[in-house]
């Protein structure tokens, strides 16, 4: 009786409850669409600031990422590569020399980040291939460079640059005559105004280093979420006293941050929606209850228990959940299917060190329509505790002497 009474009573006014529970329901959307675009954000932004040229995780010699000497290679480089490779849980794994250097042209002089990169095993772990716009991969006395530097030397396919850098142990200028074989575009003005490649051969021996000697390991993980746990027995399995193994959480700690702030922003969202919940039912109910006044003083005065009075307006609290979560859930769906089908365009824009080249699609998972569409749920319970309250205490007396 007490369900059926409930569901009465939401009927008895359509407009009002459908009016309450379209407000929630489009809350609850909103938080499904926000969501689930969130998630694609950070899918994109972690796949181009991984795949671009980073990589899932690195390793170099302690401190060389504070300094960039470039005496501090790798130890046992060689045999941490072969390892890398032997292991399941890398999928790929590369080679790198990095140096400070000066590109000269007829025309101009850069100062860039010149890096060794063995090209068959660089297209396995980074874009840098993809990425080129005009003329070829490296071969074996080449160099590519970004579309802003070739701008800023005047330079184009074949013209030459004099690559001037400092050697490894000596500290001696050596130079270098190179083609200019490709030109890449990453969308970055850091990438493509401030790095230069060439053959890791080529490099080595120019900056003086023997011929397993690198900077920088860069692996491609078989599993992401190793990359985002740096407790993971790998980072410990490569880390030694003299190198250390880290993941892209610990190599662009800004962009972590941006990601943890993200989380905190979808947690305001989540007070709001809550905040419109609880409104949105503690006025539906007091406005049904204040109609109702008389129906509910003669319930008393006929024996209806305080619990059973407070019951049926809990219920009457579950069933505008009910019709809100419904509502919610379909326009969450429609709204982020549809974006989802024809994602949304952020390209050339660049946050926290990252340069969205892809259109960003949201993800839709299965809790954003169980564990979201439950909180509301409950939380609409819990608004409804005071309605509630308020009913249950009600004097029968008073209950009908003020609803003439």
């Amino acid at each position: 009786m007490i369900l059926r009474l409930a569901i009465r009573n939401l009927r008895r006014n359509r407009r009002r409850t459908l009016l309450a529970g379209l407000a929630i329901g489009i809350g609850l959307g909103a938080l499904i669409f926000t969501e689930a675009l969130m998630l694609g954000l950070e899918h994109n932004m972690i796949r181009t600031a991984t795949d671009t040229w980073l990589g899932h995780g690195q390793i170099h010699r302690r401190q060389f990422r504070d300094t960039f000497a470039v005496d501090q290679t790798i130890v046992g480089a060689g045999q941490l590569l072969d390892q890398a490779r032997a292991d399941d849980r890398i999928a790929a794994a590369t080679a790198r020399t990095q140096c400070f250097a000066m590109l000269t042209s007829a025309a101009n002089v850069a100062a860039v980040g010149a890096f060794g990169i063995d090209p068959p095993q660089e297209r396995q772990v980074s874009r840098l291939a993809s990425a080129l716009r005009e003329g070829t991969f490296l071969q074996e006395s080449g160099i590519l460079i970004g579309s802003r530097l070739a701008e800023t030397l005047e330079v184009g396919i074949g013209d030459r640059l004099v690559l001037t850098a400092a050697q490894a142990h000596t500290g001696e200028l050596s130079q270098e005559m190179l083609r200019v074989e490709g030109i890449f575009s990453f969308g970055s003005r850091a990438l493509d105004d401030g790095m230069a490649f060439l053959p890791i051969e080529h490099a080595r021996q120019m900056l003086g280093l023997e011929a397993d000697e690198a900077h920088e390991i860069a692996l491609r993980l078989a599993d992401l979420t190793i990359a985002e746990d740096p407790s993971h027995p790998l980072w410990q399995e490569f880390s030694s006293v003299d190198n250390e193994a880290l993941g892209w959480r610990q190599l662009m700690p800004e962009l972590s941050a941006v990601l943890e702030m993200a989380n905190v922003s979808m947690a305001f969202v989540l007070v709001i929606l809550f905040g419109v919940v609880a409104l949105s039912v503690i006025n539906t109910l007091f406005m049904s209850l204040h109609e109702r006044l008389f129906e509910f003083g003669v319930l008393r005065a006929i024996g209806t228990r305080p619990l059973r009075m407070a019951t049926l307006v809990m219920c009457e609290a579950a069933g505008l959940a009910l019709v809100s979560i419904i509502v919610g859930a379909l326009i969450g769906l429609g709204v982020t299917s549809w974006v989802a089908h024809t994602g949304i365009d952020y390209g050339g824009v660049q946050y926290a060190g990252v340069t969205f080249n892809e259109q960003i699609y949201p993800i839709l998972q299965w809790r954003q329509f169980v564990e979201l569409p439950l909180w509301v749920f409950f939380f609409s319970l819990a608004a409804g505790l005071y309605p509630a309250r308020y009913a249950a205490r009600l004097k029968p007396a008073e209950a009908m002497r003020r609803s003439f």
